[in-house]
């Protein structure tokens, strides 16, 4: 397009030069003049395409890199996905491969327990990736204090006694799923380290509505404090869930505009915007 203005345009004053110098183009003194002034069309011409050519161009590999973004984050979610799900089965798919060389008596009890622990990985795996990928629907009330006292009653475990302080009028806006599964998630963290006692509290504060949950067990250790909402990162029980039920609450939060923070030993407190009528 621009190569056609811009034979258009030197084709005009090229004529345009002719015509004044038609009465000399016939000497040698005439056609030099005559030259000359196409080189100058020539030369102007392109000295005013060019800064043209650098903003088009600029303009281009801008434009190029945020349409290609997309595709370069899935593809780094989906090797990271591969990577991080073909670490944490290898060691259950080695567990098995040894009970099948020389099985004891509870070699399939044992299997299915560890095929229902990888199972579990791989489903928070997938989870993560889509929170991370799914925009949340942030469109609807949700009672936040509801959310949290349902999450309570589902999830007791016996000899863990409940404190339970949720205020009315505590609404925020989002996806009640994903939200439910933030309550959930931190609720069952905090029930399976407890030493006796979990308590969930949420409340309106300034700019936010706060879920908080705290158990009374030994709190998350100083060596792992600094990187606890990362994948595959335990606390003092090293043994127990996938360690990525914190990094899943923390991507649902910040999913809504909030986020969630570690306050203390072991108060986990998810701040989110309010709902505002």
């Amino acid at each position: 397009m621009l190569i056609a203005l811009d034979a258009a345009e030197f084709a005009y004053l090229a004529r345009v030069q002719h015509d004044l110098l038609e009465p000399l183009l016939g000497t040698p003194e005439g056609r030099a003049v005559y030259d000359a002034a196409l080189r100058r069309i020539g030369i102007g011409l392109a000295l005013l395409d060019l800064p043209l050519l650098l903003v088009v161009g600029a303009a281009s590999y801008v434009l190029a890199l945020f349409a290609v973004r997309p595709l370069v984050e899935a593809r780094e979610r989906e090797a990271r996905f591969a990577a991080e799900a073909a670490h944490e089965l290898r060691t259950p798919l080695a567990r098995i491969a040894g009970l099948t060389q020389s099985p004891p008596p509870d070699a399939l009890e044992r299997i299915a327990r560890i095929a229902v622990d990888a199972a579990q990985t791989v489903g928070d795996l997938l989870t993560l990736v889509r929170e991370e990928t799914v925009a949340a629907r942030l469109s609807e009330p949700v009672d936040l204090a509801s959310v949290a006292r349902t999450a309570v009653a589902e999830l007791a475990r016996d000899g863990v006694r409940y404190d339970v302080a949720a205020s009315d009028g505590a609404w925020v806006v989002g996806d009640e799923r994903r939200l439910r599964r933030l309550a959930d998630n931190l609720i069952e963290n905090a029930s399976r380290h407890a030493a006796g006692t979990v308590r969930v509290e949420v409340a309106a504060a300034s700019h936010a509505v706060l879920l908080s949950v705290e158990d009374d067990g030994p709190g998350v250790p100083d060596a792992v404090r600094a990187r606890i909402f990362g994948r595959f990162v335990r606390g003092s029980d090293e043994k127990a869930g996938t360690g990525l039920g914190l990094a899943i609450c923390r991507t649902i939060a910040r999913a809504h505009g909030g986020d969630l923070t570690l306050e203390g030993r072991n108060r986990f407190v998810a701040r989110l915007p309010p709902f505002e009528v």
